[in-house]
């Protein structure tokens, strides 16, 4: 049975590591399906790896961190001693309370971003189709949801808007190249490239925005519900050239805007929302061209920021109440497995005690189930008072055997 002393997180994040280092480990779904058909490989059949543009984390459930390590070098594209290098391992209780720190936006690049709780649901949800959330896993990740809806709920961590996709706005709203006659191209048509459309079209007004990506057909969905214009890939180095401000935010493992494609005459604002990069980071070296990255977008919003920090005391309070009740859940389930363990082995030596005297396996009596009941009955109250698991097992033994057969139970043991 899976125990929290077995219980390991190992990641990296925005807090050690740039958006050049973590794109190394970014891990797509491709990535994602191949690591999961590795881990039995490691002994592990029950883990799930997080994958946001700040952090790249597996949570799971095994006898030594490195196997998880291993497991995701395995299948990222960056090197075991790059990420060793700036990775963090947590384990039992700590682990813990850092994936309920993560649930509620705590330990977010933007303090309190909600988008979090989304990307966790994906993440475990791909994991568990796949059979790779046993009952610790799923209990762990239902009490963190219910401690992360809490703290929206009772604190004001998450309130005011703060993104990626409104920041980016802000950022672009007051650039000196933004006019009402700016032409920005919006390329990628995911979850972030909708999210920043939404944000554009409501915060800068009637601007010209058109989008592009490699499926012709989200493009032209995300410009019929935002009111924006659309095209295919095959036109992007034509818009390149004629556009003011230029997103890139999409899935691509590598950069799909080079330096070249930004040589054309004309200054330009490029903004980078993707991870690993998506524009070639040379492109800052040309002096017409203003680059900007996902970390630097990240750090706006600071007045919003400055007000949440005053909840964050407050959805500490909520997430160490919510960790307990997990905590004694875990202990609850070590209790029940020790309780059966114990009854197995009491009916084990009583059939044994009836071949030894009677050559035969006779079913155990009423009186004999009476006894190991009240030695269950003791036994777990002793438990409550004093976690010693060990000495309970052995107490318990002991207090079944009597005196008679005592060595003939002691080599049954």
């Amino acid at each position: 049975m899976a125990d929290i002393r077995n219980f390991y997180v190992i990641g990296i994040s925005y807090k050690k590591t740039d958006a050049d280092n973590r794109g190394k480990f970014a891990i797509s779904s491709g990535q994602y399906e191949a690591l999961l058909k590795r881990a039995n490989s490691y002994g592990i059949n029950s883990v799930f790896v997080l994958s946001t543009c700040n952090r790249t984390e597996i949570y799971g459930l095994t006898d030594n961190a490195n196997k998880l390590i291993d497991l995701l070098c395995g299948v990222a594209v960056g090197k075991k001693n790059e990420f060793t290098a700036y990775c963090y391992v947590k384990e039992n209780v700590n682990a813990v309370r850092h994936l309920f720190n993560v649930a509620a936006g705590l330990d977010s690049q933007i303090l309190g971003d909600y988008e979090i709780v989304g990307q966790l649901k994906q993440a475990v949800k791909f994991a568990k189709e796949r059979a790779f959330i046993d009952s610790f896993l799923e209990k762990l990740y239902n009490t963190a949801l219910q401690a992360s809806k809490q703290v929206k709920n009772q604190t004001g961590l998450s309130k005011g808007t703060t993104s990626v996709s409104f920041a980016t706005a802000q950022l672009i709203k007051k650039h000196s190249l933004f006019n009402i006659d700016s032409k920005i191209l919006l390329v990628g048509a995911g979850k972030m490239a909708r999210l920043t459309c939404k944000n554009l079209t409501e915060y800068l007004g009637r601007v010209s925005i058109t989008v592009v990506n490699r499926s012709v057909d989200k493009a032209s969905e995300i410009a019929g519900e935002m009111n924006t214009d659309y095209a295919a890939i095959d036109d992007l180095n034509s818009l390149i050239r004629s556009s003011d401000i230029i997103i890139v935010a999409t899935g691509a493992p590598y950069p799909i805007v080079l330096k070249g494609d930004l040589e054309c005459p004309g200054k330009k604002l490029v903004i980078d929302l993707s991870m690993p990069y998506n524009v070639d980071p040379e492109a800052a070296k040309l002096p017409h061209i203003d680059l900007v990255n996902i970390d630097e977008v990240s750090l706006i919003n600071s007045k919003t920021l400055q007000k949440r920090q005053g909840d964050v005391c407050a959805a500490q309070k909520i997430n160490e109440y919510f960790i307990d009740k997990f905590m004694e859940w875990c202990e609850i389930r070590r209790s029940l497995l020790l309780v059966n363990t114990i009854k197995g082995k009491l009916t084990s030596i009583c059939i044994s005690q009836s071949l030894l005297a009677h050559g035969t396996g006779s079913p155990i009596v009423f009186e004999e189930q009476q006894r190991i009941q009240q030695i269950l009955n003791e036994t777990a109250t002793k438990m409550k008072s004093s976690n010693q698991v060990g000495c309970h097992y052995l107490e318990a033994l002991n207090d079944f055997m009597s005196p008679q057969f005592s060595v003939q139970k002691t080599a049954l043991i």
